[in-house]
């Protein structure tokens, strides 16, 4: 989101998949349980937490759900290198599209962001969670519990959401729903590839298999990974298909093979 007029928005569809692969949004169990999830936090104005390893589609799915049910309200950030409660509201000031120049006393700007929450119904989207410590998830937890935002709160990020928030009984009793993210089953594996992109269509299953356990295992970040390295061998090598040597090649280009 370079353009500051698209900042806070939640991105094109096309901008959720890894390497920009030419791929399709698959309905997965995952996926449709995130958009469960979702619809329930906004229906109770809470807060809820998508945590799990990297790669394993947290943010497409939460993005995803959101394009469905709340793509009007949803304000979006994207925080890093271990964000204060300042860079969240000046995160917020930007995302929310306040005009002006932002307070210079917390004080202030918090009564302008409390203000502004209270206005109408939003949805804030908190991804790559993980890099907050405590006094940031506090800060969320101070605009959420004033009895006049009228909002939901969405985080996504790594498992140190997941272990901060648990040591902490006062925010962690305030999480809505905690949804984990793991890998995906081998056997929906088989049957996601070929709706995903339309390299894997007609691969015999036992090839698709063998990838997942010895390069990709159940993570579609992997996957896209992957995937890219084939189109690009498959072009270098002038071939129609997948086959063993292609294969051997992408492993060669994949750490700890």
């Amino acid at each position: 989101m370079s353009d500051d007029m698209d900042y806070g928005k939640l991105p094109p569809e096309g901008d959720d998949h890894f390497h920009h692969l030419d791929a399709h949004l698959v309905a997965t169990d995952t996926l449709m349980t995130t958009l469960d999830n979702i619809q329930a936090t906004i229906e109770a104005k809470a807060m809820t937490v998508a945590y799990g390893a990297a790669g394993y589609g947290k943010t497409m799915s939460v993005n995803s759900a959101l394009r469905k049910v709340a793509p009007d309200i949803t304000y979006r950030l994207e925080l890093r290198s271990g964000p204060t409660p300042r860079d969240i509201r000046h995160g917020l000031f930007r995302a929310l599209g306040l005009p002006g120049e932002p307070p210079t006393r917390p004080i202030e700007f918090d009564t302008l962001l409390k203000e502004t929450l209270s206005q109408t119904f939003r949805v804030l989207v908190c991804d790559e969670a993980q890099w907050m410590g405590r006094s940031s998830f506090e800060y969320w937890r101070h605009l959420w519990d004033d009895r006049n935002t009228d909002i939901a709160v969405i985080f996504a990020g790594g498992d140190n959401c997941y272990r901060i928030l648990k040591r902490e009984p006062m925010l962690a009793s305030r999480i809505f729903i905690w949804q984990k993210f793991k890998r995906m089953p081998e056997d929906e594996v088989v049957t996601t590839l070929p709706a995903f992109h339309s390299l894997w269509a007609g691969v015999d299953q036992k090839t698709i298999r063998g990838i997942d356990r010895a390069a990709a295992h159940g993570n579609f970040r992997n996957w896209a990974t992957i995937t890219k390295h084939m189109l690009y061998g498959m072009k270098k090598m002038g071939l129609t298909e997948i086959n063993d040597d292609l294969v051997r090649w992408v492993y060669s280009k994949l750490g700890g093979m």
